[in-house]
C-alpha cells in the first residue's frame, strides 16, 4: 500500500481537534465492512473466561468487531507521508501519548499554556481519532479524510495490520511493563464485568488469547519495526516517559519533523506541554472526569485515570502470579534487547 501525498500549499496545517471537525452528511454510510466469508472458520476462544468472544485473524486475537476493522484498514486506509499515528497495546499509556503527541504536534495553533487549548475542553481521545472505530464502518472515515495535514491517529491495531510499505506513514508506539499493563486491564475491564477476577484477565494475558494479543507478539512486531526502520517507527517506554517527560516529549517532535526551536526552549514550551499533559493536571478536567468514553463501550472517562504510576502490579498481584508472567515475558523476549528493568 503506498503513501500518498496530501495537502496543497495554503490549506490548514493539522492536526486539529477530531471533535471539531465537520464532514459533508452525504459522505457519510453507516454500511459495516464485510468479513470473509472464511472469516467464521477461523480459531476461537472466550477471553477473560466470560462472554468476550474472540478470533484469531492474521495471527492476532480479535473480536468480530476489531477484525472489520482490520478488514477495512488493510483494504482502504491510504496513509498520507506525514501521517503520524500513535499505537499501544492497550492499557500501556495510550491516553497520555495521545496528549503530548498532539499537544506537541499543535502547539503552534494551539499554544500549550492558552487558556483555550482543545485538551482542556476535550478528552485526549476526542482529539485523536481512534481508527478502529473509524473503519468498524464507513460512518465516520470521511471525516479522516477531512482533516488537513499532518494528521493524527490513534490505534491499538498491530503493526502489520497498519503499516504501508515503504515511505510511508511515521509510528509512535508506546509499551509498559507488563504486568502493570495487566492490572491495569483489569481495573478497566471491571467497569464492565464488577465481577471480574484478576486470575482472569492473567490467564487470558498468558495464553496470549486476548483483544489485540498475543501481547508479547504486539510489542516486537513494533520493536523490530523500530530498529530496522527507526525513521518510521518511534518505540517509547511508560516508565521512561514517567521519568523523564520533557526528554521524550523532544525525542517525538524531532522523530515527527518538528523539534523544538532554541526559542521554544528559552520560552519553556517543552515544560508547558509537559504541565499541560501531567496526569494531575489532565485527571480532575471535566472532559476527563465525566462522560463516556465511546457508545460502543460503556466505560467512564474517567476509567483512564486511574493512577499514572509505575509499580502499581505489586499493591494487587499474588508473588506466583508475578512469577508466572515474568517467566513467559523473559521467554518471549529473550535475545531480542527489549527488556522492563
Amino acid at each position: 500500500m503506498a503513501a500518498k501525498t496530501k495537502a496543497p500549499a495554503g490549506t490548514p496545517v493539522g492536526p486539529v481537534p477530531f471533535a471539531d471537525v465537520e464532514t459533508d452528511p452525504g459522505l457519510v454510510s453507516p454500511v459495516p465492512e464485510q468479513l470473509p466469508e472464511e472469516h467464521a472458520a477461523l480459531p476461537s476462544a472466550s477471553a477473560f473466561n466470560g462472554p468476550t468472544n474472540i478470533r484469531c485473524y492474521q495471527g492476532f486475537w480479535l473480536s468480530d468487531y476489531l477484525s472489520a476493522a482490520a478488514v477495512a484498514l488493510q483494504r482502504r486506509f491510504e496513509p498520507c507521508r506525514d501521517d503520524i499515528i500513535v499505537a499501544s497495546f492497550p492499557k500501556s499509556g495510550t491516553t497520555w501519548l495521545n496528549a503530548l503527541a498532539f499537544a506537541t504536534m499543535a502547539r503552534r495553533a494551539y499554544p500549550a499554556a492558552d487558556a483555550g487549548h482543545p485538551l482542556l475542553r476535550l478528552n485526549p481521545h476526542q482529539c485523536i481519532p481512534f481508527l478502529e472505530n473509524l473503519f468498524r464502518s464507513r460512518a465516520e472515515a470521511a471525516k479522516l479524510e477531512a482533516l488537513p495535514s499532518p494528521r493524527l491517529m490513534n490505534t491499538h491495531m498491530p503493526l502489520g495490520m497498519i503499516m504501508p510499505g515503504a515511505g510511508g506513514c511515521k509510528v509512535v508506539y508506546v509499551c509498559r511493563e507488563p504486568k502493570d499493563m495487566v492490572v491495569s486491564l483489569w481495573h478497566f475491564l471491571r467497569h464492565l464485568r464488577p465481577d471480574l477476577a484478576l486470575a482472569d484477565v492473567l490467564d487470558s494475558v498468558c495464553s496470549g488469547a486476548v483483544p489485540y494479543g498475543p501481547v508479547w507478539d504486539h510489542i516486537l512486531g513494533y520493536w523490530r519495526a523500530s530498529i530496522a526502520r527507526p525513521d518510521a517507527v518511534l518505540f517509547l517506554r511508560y516508565e521512561e516517559l514517567l521519568r523523564d517527560p520533557a526528554g521524550n516529549v523532544r525525542e517525538l517532535a524531532r522523530f515527527v519533523g518538528l523539534p523544538f526551536s532554541d526559542a521554544e526552549e528559552e520560552a519553556g514550551v517543552v515544560q508547558d506541554i509537559v504541565k499541560l499533559c501531567s496526569f494531575g493536571h489532565l485527571k480532575p478536567l471535566e472532559a476527563n472526569s465525566t462522560g463516556q468514553l465511546d457508545p460502543l463501550v460503556p466505560v467512564p472517562r474517567e476509567a483512564l485515570f486511574r493512577k499514572g504510576v509505575a509499580g502499581d502490579w505489586a499493591n494487587h498481584m499474588t508473588p506466583e502470579m508475578a512469577r508466572r508472567l515474568d517467566e513467559i515475558v523473559a521467554d518471549k523476549f529473550h535475545a531480542t534487547g527489549l527488556t522492563f528493568r
